[in-house]
């Protein structure tokens, strides 16, 4: 089984079958995957924030809100992308694909203190060069136990009623009755007894400019005798993540691959931490990333056959923000 496996996965079994915690990066398409020993991280000039962990102990050191000037994109842009995903979704290539974008932003804060300051679930700063905010974990593994949290399908959280409209959006619930079949069906590889639970909640998700409603589910199984153990073969087996992608996921790769004509790099790839027992991880969503003196944020959502490409695009906007405390 090793062999087979890329030469970061192999490192996180070693590692992970020895009780050794570490933490790990990888790309979207699974070029890049990085393992950090825990005490390397801050020497890397990687900083982590998760619920049960951090290496930051850095202060705050301002209290200003700049301004976030956003330099979309044109909508005509924007739809050449998603003309071409609608297609392949009514030849039925795809049931559901996660088109994103890149858009040039300013924001008038060092990352340092961007990172200090942003509110998320879980946030890392990669070496200065990009960062995250995310609110979506990927994998958790307790006890045994392996657990997923798919969030698809969101909603401007000021709307009268969002959280209702939300519950019965027709193309939002199949956009996530999508995502939840696809994750099961991930989870089943390497877990038994797989079992869908709190299906569809609300999550209600600050952004600082337009808060959201996001819908949420958790995944539960019980690992197989033949992965207990390996963190790096449970991962091989599940990326990249359902929720960026979407299904079925080897067309939906090269559907998205034609549509999008940018590299997501980091994005949309997953990290997590291994203590030496148990992992917790996470989806690289909400994302800056600095690229020849710019900066860039990079953000998207789920295309079905019900989308419109109007509201979609208002969408991909509306995902673009900083969470400051």
């Amino acid at each position: 089984m090793v062999s087979l496996l890329h030469p970061g996965f192999a490192e996180m079994n070693k590692r992970s079958l020895s009780g050794q915690a570490f933490f790990f990066i990888t790309d979207f398409l699974l070029n890049e995957v990085q393992v950090f020993g825990i005490d390397e991280l801050t020497q890397e000039n990687i900083f982590v924030h998760f619920p049960t962990f951090t290496n930051d102990n850095r202060e705050p050191f301002g209290y200003t809100v700049p301004e976030l000037r956003i330099f979309r994109e044109s909508f005509e842009e924007y739809k050449v992308g998603f003309d071409h995903i609608m297609n392949n979704l009514k030849a039925g290539n795809s049931y559901l694909l996660n088109y994103t974008r890149k858009t040039r932003i300013e924001y008038d804060l060092p990352f340092d203190e961007i990172f200090c300051r942003a509110k998320a679930k879980y946030k890392v700063s990669y070496k200065n060069n990009w960062l995250f905010f995310s609110p979506e974990t990927f994998i958790k593994i307790e006890d045994g136990q392996v657990y997923t949290e798919p969030m698809k399908g969101t909603i401007e959280a000021e709307l009268p009623n969002a959280a209702e409209l939300l519950r019965n959006d027709v193309k939002e619930k199949a956009e996530h009755y999508t995502v939840v079949d696809l994750l099961r069906n991930d989870l089943s590889r390497v877990a038994d007894d797989v079992t869908v639970n709190d299906f569809g909640r609300i999550d209600y998700i600050e952004t600082g400019r337009k808060n959201l409603f996001a819908m949420s589910s958790n995944i539960s199984g019980q690992i197989k005798p033949e992965y207990r153990g390996r963190i790096g073969s449970i991962l091989s087996e599940m990326l990249p993540a359902g929720s960026i992608l979407g299904a079925p996921k080897h067309k939906t790769l090269e559907i998205t691959l034609e549509a999008e004509r940018y590299d997501r790099g980091f994005y949309t790839g997953v990290c997590g931490l291994f203590d030496g027992e148990n992992l917790d991880s996470c989806v690289m969503i909400r994302f800056l990333e600095k690229e020849n003196g710019q900066l860039f944020f990079k953000s998207g959502g789920g295309i079905t056959h019900m989308s419109r490409a109007e509201a979609e695009y208002q969408e991909c906007l509306n995902k673009i923000y900083v969470p400051l405390s």
